[in-house]
């Protein structure tokens, strides 16, 4: 599933990111979202979600939410 359609408040892990934007993957990593690495849906919003990435909260648009496959 996506991270557009996970659930609030559960942690899941990163499957994979699918993009072909190398500066985009670069950023997302440096943020510490690769895949085996754990992510939680704080909320979710109509154009946006905010995340936990280890000990930071990041705002992502909706298209990288949509990147972003997970499974719990």
């Amino acid at each position: 599933m996506t991270l557009r359609e996970a659930k609030k408040g559960q942690e899941y892990t990163i499957l994979r990111i699918e993009t072909d934007d190398e500066e985009l993957n670069a950023f997302l990593f440096s943020l510490g979202c690769y895949s085996g690495e754990k992510i939680t849906v704080i909320t979710h919003r109509r154009s946006s979600c905010t995340v936990s990435i280890k000990d930071g909260r990041y705002n992502i648009d909706k298209q990288l939410a949509e990147a972003i496959l997970v499974e719990e």
